[in-house]
């Protein structure tokens, strides 16, 4: 059963905070205070440069839009796990899809494998758990 949680923001890359938005990495965003860790994708810890850069295509990539966010129910850490979107299209994808991130398929279900670029790929490190 999926909770559906809407807001609309605007963020802006020198704080990336604003209108109720916060980017903490490119898989967990923080919604109207509600932190969700995007089900089923594998970012870069911040602690790294690809880490860092990923984390600045999400901010630019959200910045000023309406984020909807479909909670799984499930709980990692102080997150909530869901899907979100962003004018219909899923973020997870997106973010995927610009070669910032890898598929976890232990979480996603392979949904997001199609997404995956040749360059992230041999790059980007994947998580042991996925």
């Amino acid at each position: 059963m999926f909770k559906t949680l809407t807001i609309a923001a605007t963020l802006f890359a020198t704080t990336a905070t604003a209108g109720g938005i916060q980017v903490r990495d490119a898989d967990t965003i923080v919604v109207d205070g509600t932190p969700v860790r995007l089900q089923g994708v594998d970012a870069p810890e911040l602690g790294t440069a690809a880490g860092r850069e990923a984390r600045r295509w999400m901010v630019n990539y959200l910045r000023g839009k309406a984020v909807e966010c479909k909670l799984t129910g499930e709980r990692t850490y102080d997150r909530y796990v869901g899907v979100c979107y962003v004018d219909g299209q899923d973020i997870g994808a997106a973010v995927i899809a610009a070669g910032y991130a890898l598929d976890c398929a232990r979480y996603s279900g392979g949904r997001y494998r199609n997404y995956e670029t040749p360059a992230a790929k041999s790059r980007l490190q994947r998580a042991r758990y996925c």
